[in-house]
């Protein structure tokens, strides 16, 4: 090796020692490791190379690359193009693909009038809630509707582990401890007490109040021996047992319960939007959009009253070939046990969001020595950055991020030989608000793409009745609603926690619709208002309440 660099070589060890020995880090053993470590080949650097450099900033350079991998289809009309992608898949799969794009029972929305107190059940993956839900109607001083009474059941693994029947007398037991508290509600085989349910696990649904029970997953163990089974049934059976005369009267899944929460209030209300854990959007659209074989089984009477119908899209199975793919998304999809399920769904929910920034952040800290090259242990486990502490790393604007670097140390500590700093967790910071920006933009162009068929639709729709069809004025008025507010309502964690979101997805939208606006593609629409997205509170029970009483 020439002694010139050689020199060099350990004058940049002895400037790296010091660093090191500043850090924590065996000032010794860094020294040593030089003469221990094989030197690469000397390659001639010229003077300019050698001042580039001199001043480069690897970890600057890699989030400067991340930002260009996950936010480069946002330029230039990227993200439009990619939205209008997305609604030729729409139209394409309302038409062909069985397993998304799936009309509910629910072919009315409410008109704000319906009034009552009605018994509501919401049974999630980890909790089941037993409601009684007043709907009071609009225009009335107060709340429009409101929950009476709540009780909530944690769905433990002993519950999760009850075989067929036993979860749904488990079930019944706790209907009727919340019932039985009201004894003004009478009920008897003549006159059951009628309920509404949010039902968050796959269903075949056959009816506005019945469907054949499918597979649970999540660690269930109910549907044992009840495959196939009519759902409205088997609850109806259970509450027998306990001496409680109940018709299940009402199921909806939470995308569609979210819809008719928020309709009930905000008459615009034509979307909604679940973004947590997974992601879903529901739609209301004419029925003219759906191929026949779609609807399944259904009566004559159904399809006679029905001009439109709101429809489940299942959003996180879309994507297929078009979604801005980078290297860290195919390291994810790679080990997936299922890769090609739900492509959209694993570059914005709140599942994948922290698998994504974590995998990015093991290039980093290989690749730019950001962390001092130092991997917390607990990194190495798949999953095992989640999305909420992302959030709570984001949350933290103080320039010393005193609370980010206590949440992110606590969580996944580092070896003693290296302690994360300021400079650190500002560089995640960016990496996972990169990585969240591009969900919302994906998320964006999903709705603004159903948005711009569901008006396309209506039009289509309107331009082929008859001046003596019953659905003239309807659909005239869904034509003459794109032209003002649309409300989008929302839940679920990230859409509702994660800091700055909401804000970020609702600029995405805005930037669409100002740049769609009077362009093909969008109906026809000139001087269109605005989409809003409003929370949508409690919305699976309020929405099983205001299903049921719609029915009613």
């Amino acid at each position: 090796m020439p002694l010139v660099s050689a020199m060099t070589s350990l004058g940049e060890s002895f400037v790296s020692a010091l660093k090191s020995l500043f850090r924590g880090k065996s000032f010794l053993k860094t020294f040593l490791a030089f003469w221990t470590t094989p030197v690469a080949p000397v390659v001639p650097i010229s003077p300019q190379d050698a001042g580039a450099k001199a001043n480069a900033d690897p970890a600057a350079d890699f989030l400067a690359e991340a930002e260009h991998l996950l936010l480069g289809h946002i330029e230039a009309g990227g993200l439009m193009q990619f939205s209008r992608k997305l609604k030729r898949q729409f139209r394409e799969r309302l038409r062909s693909n069985p397993e998304c794009m799936l009309p509910s029972y629910n072919s009315q929305l409410p008109s704000g009038h319906e009034t009552g107190q009605y018994l509501a059940l919401d049974v999630g993956g980890s909790t089941l809630r037993v409601a009684l839900v007043e709907l009071r109607g609009r225009g009335v001083s107060g709340p429009e509707g409101s929950i009476i009474r709540m009780d909530s059941f944690k769905i433990d693994s002993d519950a999760r582990n009850l075989r067929g029947t036993e979860f749904f007398d488990w079930m019944a037991e706790r209907i009727h401890r919340t019932v039985a508290k009201n004894s003004a509600r009478g009920h008897s085989p003549d006159h059951p007490l009628l309920m509404g349910l949010a039902w968050s696990f796959p269903i075949e649904q056959t009816s506005s109040k019945g469907g054949k029970l499918s597979a649970m997953g999540k660690g269930f163990l109910a549907n044992e021996g009840l495959i196939g089974e009519d759902l409205g049934e088997i609850i109806k059976s259970a509450c027998k047992k306990q001496g409680l005369h109940v018709e299940l009267s009402a199921i909806v899944n939470d995308s569609s319960a979210a819809l008719l929460s928020e309709a009930y209030t905000t008459p615009s209300t034509r979307f909604s939007l679940i973004l947590g854990t997974g992601v879903n959007i529901a739609v209301h659209l004419p029925v003219t959009t759906i191929d026949q074989p779609k609807f399944g089984d259904r009566p004559s009477s159904w399809h006679e009253k029905a001009s439109h119908v709101i429809i489940n899209t299942e959003l996180g199975m879309f994507g297929h070939g078009i979604l801005p793919i980078t290297k860290w998304d195919k390291v994810l999809k790679a080990a997936h046990p299922r890769p090609d399920f739900q492509p959209l769904e694993q570059l914005v929910s709140g599942y994948y969001i922290g698998e994504i920034c974590r995998l990015a952040l093991l290039d980093a800290i290989s690749s730019t020595g950001i962390f001092g090259g130092v991997v917390p242990p607990s990194l190495q486990t798949p999953y095992s950055l989640d999305t909420e502490t992302l959030s709570l790393i984001e949350a933290d604007l103080t320039p010393t991020l005193t609370s980010a670097l206590h949440t992110f140390t606590t969580r996944h500590p580092s070896p003693p030989t290296y302690q994360p700093t300021p400079t650190d967790l500002t560089f995640l910071r960016t990496l996972s608000a990169q990585v969240t920006r591009r969900s919302a933009s994906v998320v964006a162009a999903s709705i603004y793409a159903l948005w711009e068929l569901k008006a396309e639709a209506e039009a289509e729709l309107l331009a082929t009745l008859p001046d003596t069809s019953p659905f003239v004025a309807e659909t005239a008025a869904e034509v003459a609603s794109a032209r003002g507010r649309t409300t989008v309502a929302f839940n679920g964690s990230v859409v509702e926690h994660y800091p700055g979101y909401r804000r970020v997805l609702q600029g995405f939208v805005d930037g669409l619709l100002v740049e769609g606006e009077g362009g093909s593609g969008n109906g026809g629409l000139k001087g269109v208002g605005e989409i809003a997205l409003v929370e949508a509170r409690e919305s699976s029970l309020r929405g099983a309440a205001v299903a049921l009483a719609c029915l009613s």
